[in-house]
């Protein structure tokens, strides 16, 4: 789904740019360049990041679940 139409930048962008680090909504408006012209996409784009985050964690702490297993 578009996010940023602005730009053309869909979830799975903003999902991709967290995966290979973006931790803020700063990280993705210099990679991506999101939220950079009318700024409607922000709230959305802030949503993904913090569902994304969690999400990553909650694997992270799976595979260092099972790992010790």
């Amino acid at each position: 789904m578009y996010v940023c139409l602005c730009k053309g930048i869909t979830d799975s962008q903003i999902k991709n740019a967290i995966d290979d680090g973006a931790t803020s909504l700063r990280a993705i408006r210099k990679e991506l360049g999101a939220m950079t012209q009318c700024g409607k996409c922000a709230c959305l784009t802030k949503e993904i990041l913090k569902d994304q985050l969690a999400t990553n964690k909650m694997m992270t702490a799976n595979d260092l679940f099972y790992a010790a297993i």
